[in-house]
């Protein structure tokens, strides 16, 4: 059982202040933190912590971000034959701004200056162990072209969608599970209102679509269904890489053959757990706390 990730990879500095800054005053840092990032990467970690072999593709640069972005994976055990380093090229990089009161962030990045991942760059055999595929379709042709082959191989295909990009719908129309943030949905004329989006997310393509709505939890659909589904109630401390995480315990719950419903909550209070920690790994939990704490939320879930 291995999940192969195709995106993208971060390293991130994080910083806690008591309130954001207005604009030309200054604000003490309260604390301090670097972490590896990116949505699929972290969306890896996640389920390498699970206990599930990961295999990531994507581009770094030679500058010591890169170094760092890829000894952050090889260290939770994520093969990284794929991590093609680009030479006199800068890493995808952010700085994030935590206001400590409300464990919201702000996000300064910049972007990689690499050229984008390519098809060629594949090896042949880059599925062959796959038991899933996890996009966040930000190289566009890499991640077309993995989607049509996991798609003739029936490996099912997940897509972390974040807006509505140019390719993005395409891509989608071939995943079996699209897990898009509330602006994805927006940006496709959502109102808010649950049941106003059920038809156009039978138009994606997708089978499953899921639109994560932070703190207000989740809505599903599946067909004619809508599953609303609550996030747990935790002390957080930051919500960075909680979408992140959320991607990988739903793929983790999918492998383990879990009914939505019950994978829909596992995810849920992975995501939770993260944000009580600084930075979108630091606070990760392996199955046994997430276990632990389900049961201490009366959810009982168990496993075949």
């Amino acid at each position: 059982m291995q999940v192969i990730g195709i995106g993208q990879c971060s390293w991130d500095y994080l910083a806690t202040v008591d309130c954001f800054p207005t604009i030309d005053t200054k604000s003490e840092v309260m604390d301090w933190q670097e972490q590896g990032g990116g949505p699929v990467a972290t969306a890896l970690v996640t389920l390498a912590r699970l206990g599930i072999a990961c295999n990531f593709h994507g581009v770094t640069g030679t500058d010591p971000e890169g170094k760092k972005i890829g000894e952050s994976l090889a260290r939770e055990n994520i093969k990284t034959a794929g991590l093609i380093v680009r030479e006199n090229a800068v890493s995808q990089k952010a700085f994030i701004a935590i206001e400590q009161k409300t464990a919201k962030r702000t996000i300064f990045w910049q972007r990689p200056s690499g050229t984008p991942l390519l098809p060629g760059e594949l090896t042949e055999s880059f599925l062959d162990e796959g038991s899933f595929l996890l996009l966040d379709g930000l190289m566009m042709e890499v991640s077309l072209f993995a989607a049509r082959m996991a798609r003739k191989r029936g490996i099912p295909v997940m897509l972390d969608a974040g807006k509505v990009r140019p390719g993005m719908l395409e891509i989608a129309g071939m995943c079996d599970y699209l897990v898009a943030s509330e602006q994805f949905a927006v940006d496709l004329g959502w109102d808010g209102k649950p049941e106003n989006f059920r038809e156009t997310a039978g138009r994606t393509g997708a089978s499953v679509v899921t639109i994560t709505l932070g703190e207000q939890g989740s809505i599903t659909y599946q067909g004619n269904n809508i599953m609303v589904t609550p996030a747990f109630q935790v002390a957080a401390r930051d919500t960075t890489g909680a979408g992140d995480v959320f991607h990988g315990a739903y793929i983790f719950g999918l492998l383990r053959q879990l009914d939505l419903a019950d994978t829909l909550r596992f995810a849920s209070a992975v995501a939770a757990m993260k944000c009580t920690r600084i930075g979108g790994r630091a606070g990760i939990p392996d199955k046994a706390n997430i276990l632990k704490f389900l049961a201490e939320k009366g959810c009982s879930i168990r496993f075949d």
